[in-house]
């Protein structure tokens, strides 16, 4: 039997029941004689043998997991607000310790950037600051774009954007482009004002609260981005132009768009936001920005080295609206 298989490469039960019979019957092979008679059942079962395995292994690739969570395909936001590209970044690893993750939200029309930080990208973390990250771009979330990371690909994740009528969509196979703007922004944004450097997972709450009270204000009211112009050419093929005088901040791109007021989140006015957007000028906003990072990573360093297993957490205030992009998720 297994020089039979492994001759005619394991073929199926019926087919090698044949082989055996012609072989024993046609060809006079007496070595056949008690295998010609077997059952295609008997075939399968002697396939499992011990003796079988010895003599005979068959080598089949590992065969790719279908998760059927999210559509892949690129979103189409016809210059709507809402539909989101989020990644996670992680913040290195030290003598087998891993650091803690960021989840950087990029909205694909206003550039509007949300980062938040957990210690770990499991489900017990990282839902509650998902949830929050949602509540705190104040315009409504239609849209949900990941790559095809076990992070955001699971049943929690997608029941939490089903629950609030969020699509879900994923990147598509050889389609590098899919999740490129905030992939582009992990590198200009996240490690620009983080680092690379290992950061410990106990420390995510300070990192967390630094990105919400300062970070995020930052890049979304004082930070100017380009915005795309696209060009067909006589060919028909589209170019992209960055010109110089498309480029704003992620919130005044906001207010350009027709009916912006439309796209707010219930409560939530563009007097509130202008408040919030002219507390500092954007020089005052990026020295503040500074300072608070190096006070940060000063205070990370200090209890690091002297060997505190959980730095000391300043209680976090609950973000009750969505216009208060300030408060701590």
């Amino acid at each position: 039997m297994a020089h039979t298989d492994e001759v005619h490469g394991t073929l199926s039960g019926p087919t090698t029941k044949k082989i055996l019979e012609r072989e024993f019957e046609v060809y006079a092979h007496s070595a056949y004689e008690r295998l010609a008679g077997i059952s295609v059942a008997h075939v399968y079962n002697l396939r499992k043998g011990v003796v079988y395995r010895q003599r005979h292994q068959q080598w089949t690739k590992t065969a790719p997991v279908q998760v059927r969570i999210g559509e892949r395909r690129k979103p189409d936001p016809q210059g709507r607000p809402g539909y989101l590209r989020i990644d996670s970044v992680h913040q290195g690893d030290l003598d087998g310790l891993k650091g803690l993750y960021h989840l950087n939200a990029v909205d694909e029309v206003t550039q509007f950037e949300i980062v938040a930080t957990v210690e770990r990208i499991a489900e017990a973390f990282l839902l509650p600051v998902l949830q929050a990250l949602l509540d705190a771009f104040p315009f409504v979330i239609r849209g949900f774009h990941s790559d095809n990371g076990g992070e955001y690909v699971n049943k929690q994740v997608a029941a939490l954007l089903n629950k609030l009528l969020i699509e879900f969509t994923k990147s598509r196979s050889r389609r590098t482009n899919d999740n490129a703007l905030v992939e582009g922004k992990n590198g200009a944004v996240v490690r620009k004002h983080l680092g690379y450097a290992h950061i410990p997972q106990t420390y995510a709450t300070e990192v967390n609260a630094f990105n919400q009270r300062y970070l995020n204000p930052y890049l979304n009211f004082h930070r100017p981005c380009f915005f795309p112009e696209t060009i067909v050419d006589a060919k028909g093929k589209q170019r992209k132009r960055y010109p110089y005088d498309r480029m704003m901040t992620p919130y005044d791109k906001l207010k350009s768009l027709p009916n912006a007021e439309h796209f707010l989140k219930p409560g939530l006015t563009f007097e509130q936001l202008d408040a919030q957007a002219k507390e500092m000028s954007d020089n005052e906003a990026a020295e503040q920005l500074h300072k608070q990072r190096v006070t940060l990573f000063k205070q990370i360093h200090e209890q690091h080295s002297r060997g505190r297993a959980q730095p000391t957490r300043p209680p976090a205030p609950n973000v009750s609206a969505p216009s208060r992009l300030s408060g701590t998720l």
